[in-house]
């Protein structure tokens, strides 16, 4: 379990909350408590629309949190700059969260975990009318080219992440949701990340259908994050780190518990999903993939 701590002004759903340094670190020790197993601490929000944080900015917030932390649990640096890339892993993080999917050597320098992220664009346009003519393929064929050439760099340890929300429309979020098996397939470790996202407040509307908003997503993203560990995904990225670390608790116990005879079925997505099938209930039918 991967908990978010975005130590920002502006991130789409907490910024502010742990802008202040003290703040920041108590939080990171509280999600370490509930059961985060990584702090993911980032200086820049990568929001649709977000504009870029001048690089020494996002030094000053990121670098003395994870010096903080260092020690208390593994550490990440969400970050796509090389210098606070570099200033984070000397600091003590072992894991680089790369939106940019393009700093493999530095963790391969540093011999820190990378993982590599799928975006369309840049936060500041990649919800701009993203396209594809086949969202689930374009990304994996993505993934696996990057993840290729960090090993081949010596980077040891390689995560993918299809990027929900990154340059996707909803249709496009839920397509890949459906679809988790074949990034599972390619052997990489995958993670994801739906928690608190746009699309979350279109698929977990209110009753009045207006989409819900970020802090009332919780029910959408523990569904989401459910579907995904049943995927056979490996990490989750979250802001509620108790609430899904007790879902997940709970897909173990029943994966792991004894059923009647002619009642077990193998483990990955429920059987008869056809490698991906409905999500959770709530995707009903075929999902387009442009």
């Amino acid at each position: 379990m991967m908990g978010v701590l975005n130590v920002t002004p502006d991130s789409f759903s907490d910024g502010g909350c742990y802008f202040d340094h003290d703040k920041a670190v108590a939080r990171g020790i509280e999600m370490i408590a509930e059961g985060a197993d990584v702090i993911d601490v980032g200086g820049e929000s990568s929001r649709p629309g977000a504009q870029p944080v001048p690089e020494d900015e996002e030094l000053r917030r990121v670098v003395p949190v994870i010096e903080a932390l260092a020690g208390r649990a593994r550490l990440s640096v969400d970050t796509a700059k090389p210098a606070v890339a570099e200033a984070a892993l000397d600091a003590g993080a072992t894991l680089l969260n790369d939106i940019s999917a393009s700093l493999w050597r530095a963790a391969a320098e540093a011999k820190a975990g990378w993982i590599c992220m799928h975006m369309r664009g840049e936060p500041a346009t990649m919800q701009h009318d993203p396209r594809y003519e086949d969202v689930v393929g374009e990304v994996r064929r993505f993934l696996v080219q990057r993840a290729r050439a960090a090993l081949e760099e010596g980077v040891e340890e390689v995560w993918i992440d299809p990027g929900i929300g990154f340059g996707k429309t909803y249709w496009h979020n839920l397509s890949l949701l459906r679809h988790l098996p074949e990034l599972v397939d390619t052997g990489y470790p995958v993670l994801v990340g739906t928690s608190r996202k746009g699309f979350l407040g279109r698929l977990a509307a209110r009753r009045d259908g207006e989409p819900a908003p970020a802090g009332d997503r919780l029910a959408g993203a523990l569904a989401t994050a459910t579907w995904a560990m049943l995927a056979g995904v490996r990490m989750l990225r979250v802001h509620d780190v108790a609430a899904t670390v007790r879902a997940a608790s709970l897909v173990g116990d029943c994966r792991l518990s004894s059923l009647p005879d002619g009642a077990r079925s193998p483990g990955g997505p429920p059987a008869g999903s056809a490698g991906g099938g409905p999500l959770l209930g709530l995707v009903s039918k075929e999902v387009p993939t442009r």
